[in-house]
């Protein structure tokens, strides 16, 4: 942040100009080196030094505070603490929306316009601010009688910062606590269901024992003269974030033979399409990859070894691999008669909100190892309960519980340490994300690999932004916000090319959909870019003909719900059956 004496300053488009005294320039923070000069307390913009400082369209210094006043005055329509300084006519001149192709402006504003029914009649509102190069920004909504200043110094010193993405989130953060500060926190059960009531939250446990924990706690009974191949990765690691692979290697009376490792390998840092065999020096045991020429344990990886045991965190979604590598183990595992372990987690992501279409019968896959709804809310645990009834696999199956979770609680609640799933998995705001947005990716649309908040900033080189953030923040998504933006991924879908897209914010958890919110984006893409997004590749992630069908008609999100609603009842009453733990 820039500032000096704790007074920030900037540098905002406006007429004045910016011709500092000694004294002020002083307390001004240094941007970029002009001609081997640092510049300080001096117009950054090169139109406006060439004019000597003043020019109408930058070179303005100012602080906080005072950027405060006029964002007041503006939203008292001209008046501040009893002072007339515009007439309200003046401000509604120069707050009033014009439609330009990239949305609305007024002048010398950017606007977000919005509309909404009251007593049948149309009714309109806008907000209104503008960005200066440096790194501020200035943001007035007068519906919500609010606005946020922004001050930093992105240009200092090589003029190379990006803070937009950042100005964007603060101001949809701040606009949502508004919008929100009347609701009584609270937590829908089954959000698919309309008349689902409302509850308190219950405060985090913080206490949770995931399954290596009470297996190490019962002292490895029921691994004792076991002979052990374990199926885990970084994920499997306990509380204090010793490895899974470690505390059974040396656990008494308990032979670790061999490890195998899931998609992203051992150490969960590879997006390849296949991973080699290797070897784990510091235990002397071999490492066999499922994600390699094969993906289940072979005959002759399996010598020697009597019990397959399980440990990887999933991430509650139901295209994520490691259940499925778990389900081909454990195929494995009845095969040859072995005894199938599996040392539970909790679902990051709770395990109470299921969503989202069931797949189609025949479409199952690596990517849709069962007949379950794209959010599903069942730990590993219940999931190998479910896959060894409802697929007949016939394992000799134990799982060892999770302790003190409850399934209402997210990850952030449970006090375990956060370990990335996969290489672009890396918070929990993008787990959350992931149902919705996850779906989206084997399209020709990035979901924001290749960039540090992949799940969180979305589009492609053919988007406008702006277009697509007014149109989704339109649709009312509860729990989330949508802002324009540019962005360039290094790696994977578009490499090295600019996308237009939009940076979603999680405003409140407890009310977001994710999986609505990626059907709405979805039939936006459809409606928008009829030519250029190739809607028929959605299928792959998704599974399900009648709602590919719908998508690509155009229907809307609540009319796309109600074509799976019987499944995901049928779905709901077949996991009951599977479920360890307590709401």
């Amino acid at each position: 942040m820039c500032g000096i004496d704790e007074v920030q300053w900037a540098e905002v488009p406006h007429p004045l100009g910016s011709l500092l005294t000694d004294e002020l320039r002083a307390r001004a923070a240094p941007t970029e080196k002009r001609d081997d000069h640092w510049m300080q307390g001096e117009v950054h913009d090169p139109r406006a030094h060439l004019l000597g400082g003043v020019a109408g369209h930058a070179g303005l210094f100012s602080t906080a505070a005072d950027l405060a006043v006029y964002a007041q005055m503006m939203l008292n329509r001209g008046s501040f603490a009893g002072v007339r300084i515009l007439s309200p006519r003046t401000v509604d001149l120069m707050t009033e929306p014009v439609a330009v192709p990239s949305g609305f402006r007024a002048l010398g504003w950017d606007m977000e316009t919005r509309y909404s029914i009251n007593k049948g009649e149309l009714m309109s509102s806008a907000a209104f601010g503008h960005g200066g190069f440096t790194g501020t920004g200035l943001w007035i909504d007068p519906e919500l009688d609010l606005f946020v200043v922004f001050l930093s110094n992105r240009v200092h010193p090589n003029g190379k910062g990006l803070v937009n993405p950042l100005i964007g989130r603060i101001g949809t953060i701040a606009a949502a606590a508004i919008v929100n500060a009347p609701a009584v926190a609270r937590r829908l059960p089954n959000r698919n269901s309309p008349a689902a009531t409302t509850e308190e939250e219950p405060a985090p446990a913080g206490n949770v024992l995931t399954g290596i924990d009470v297996l190490a706690r019962d002292s490895y009974e029921i691994l004792k003269d076991r002979r052990v191949g374990l199926i885990t990765n970084h994920t499997g690691i306990n509380r204090q974030g010793i490895s899974t692979a470690k505390l059974i290697g040396g656990a008494p009376g308990v032979s670790l033979v061999a490890l195998f490792s899931p998609e992203h390998g051992i150490d969960g840092k590879l997006d390849v399409a296949k991973i080699a065999d290797g070897r784990a020096a510091a235990l002397n045991v071999p490492i066999y990859s499922l994600y390699g020429e094969t993906r289940r344990p072979t005959a002759e990886s399996l010598k020697g070894i009597d019990t397959l045991v399980f440990d990887i965190q999933d991430i509650g979604t139901r295209f994520y691999t490691y259940p499925s590598t778990m389900g081909n183990a454990m195929r494995a595992a009845a095969e040859h008669k072995l005894r199938f372990v599996v040392l539970d987690r909790p679902n990051p992501i709770n395990g109470v909100d299921v969503a989202g279409p069931v797949l189609d019968a025949g479409r199952e896959s690596f990517v849709g190892y069962h007949r379950i709804s794209v959010r599903h809310g069942m730990t590993v645990g219940e999931l190998a309960r479910m896959f060894n009834d409802e697929l007949k696999i016939g394992a000799d199956l134990v799982v060892v519980p999770v302790e003190g979770w409850r399934r209402a609680d997210h990850f952030d609640a449970m006090g375990l340490l956060w370990v990335n799933p996969s290489p672009n998995m890396r918070n929990l705001n993008e787990a959350l994300l992931y149902p919705g947005i996850g779906l989206l990716e084997t399209t020709n649309f990035s979901v924001g690999r290749g960039t540090d908040t992949p799940f969180e900033i979305i589009g492609a080189p053919w988007i406008d932004g702006l277009r697509l953030a007014g149109e989704l923040n339109r649709a009312g998504l509860a729990g989330v916000r949508f802002t324009p933006t540019f962005f360039t991924p290094t790696a994977s879908k578009f490499k090295d090319e600019r996308c237009g897209g939009v940076q979603i914010a999680i405003t409140d958890r407890r009310r977001l959909l994710p999986v609505r919110v990626g059907f709405e984006i979805a039939r936006q893409l459809r409606a928008l870019y009829p030519d250029a997004w190739r809607v028929a590749d959605y299928d792959r992630l998704l599974g399900n003909a009648a709602v590919l069908k719908a998508i690509t008609e155009g229907a809307a999100v609540s009319d796309i719900e109600q074509l799976y609603q019987a499944d995901l009842e049928s779905f709901s009453k077949r996991r009951s059956r599977f479920l360890l733990y307590k709401p």
